[in-house]
């Protein structure tokens, strides 16, 4: 009994830990929008399978048998923070695959994109997050997490905090990754093609759970996914732009994980990382230059 109280005691502490501070990040510049979907974004396919609801502060994607769909921002942004808050498909979500990424043009072979992929599970199990870094078209950078709540059940705040520096993936303001700025290395570095937001949400049983092991069960659809407070603090200047220097999120304080937040995302990783690519040697045999930084 002792052991089981020590254990819930230290427990505890480790979410009082992850929760003081939790604003450290986004407490300059960011706030709660009340934009509407309508006045800022576009439907790119299956319109029929998109509702606004709330006169538009909340967007629902839908998915069946016959298709998925999916969204973007109507204007493009270069460094900034971005945050939705999004409610995932509940019951038995195995196959599908719920998106919110920023990526600069599709058409290039060396396109830049920041990756939340959301990939269903079997009634029961934890939702997986999967995150992704392209630079200069390369990216193969995948890092899964399950998440410690679920992500149906209500909306949960997901958020990029991107930067001259450093590149922060938050989960309810839970830092769950970072790529810092490391062109002196020669590795590529997201910083001058500005880039759009996008959401989705389709099918993609052939990888998603247990490398395609898991079919989507279709019995279950249409599969909804729900997104609201479409909160973007940015800006689409050019990065070189001095001015840019003034923007809250290029300050001195964003360029880096303070002590409290780099003990959040060591206990994320301590507890629910299961994939990284700099640990995968069968497709890294070298290891990744970038993962000896990251962290």
């Amino acid at each position: 009994m002792v052991t089981n109280l020590n254990k819930i005691a230290v427990l505890l502490i480790i979410l009082v830990v992850v929760t003081v501070g939790a604003q450290a990040i986004t407490g300059t510049g960011a706030h709660r929008s009340s934009v509407k979907f309508q006045d800022s974004y576009n439907v790119t396919w299956s319109p029929a399978y998109v509702n606004l609801l709330n006169e538009g502060l909340t967007v629902q994607l839908l998915l069946n048998q016959s298709s998925g769909s999916g969204f973007v921002s109507c204007n493009k942004y270069v460094f900034g923070y971005f945050s939705m808050q999004i409610k995932l498909p509940g019951n038995d979500s195995a196959g599908t695959v719920t998106t919110y990424y920023l990526s600069s043009d599709e058409l290039t072979n060396k396109h830049d994109e920041l990756d939340f992929e959301f990939l269903g599970n079997r009634s029961g199990q934890p939702y997986i997050v999967q995150t992704n870094v392209f630079a200069q078209g390369i990216g193969g950078r995948e890092q899964r997490i399950y998440l410690w709540f679920d992500p149906s059940a209500d909306f949960h705040s997901y958020s990029f905090l991107w930067n001259q520096n450093t590149i922060i993936f938050l989960v309810d303001d839970v830092p769950i990754r970072i790529f810092k700025n490391n062109t002196s290395l020669g590795i590529p570095y997201p910083s001058s093609q500005p880039m759009r937001l996008y959401g989705s949400l389709w099918n993609g049983e052939d990888w998603a759970t247990r490398g395609g092991l898991e079919k989507t069960n279709w019995t279950q659809a249409p599969f909804v996914a729900s997104y609201r407070n479409f909160l973007v603090d940015s800006s689409s200047i050019a990065s070189q732009n001095s001015s840019l220097h003034d923007l809250w999120w290029n300050r001195s304080r964003f360029q880096a994980l303070n002590k409290n937040q780099t003990v959040k995302l060591r206990w994320v990783y301590q507890n629910y990382l299961v994939y990284d690519y700099c640990t995968d040697r069968a497709r890294y045999p070298v290891f990744p230059s970038e993962c000896a930084v990251n962290m």
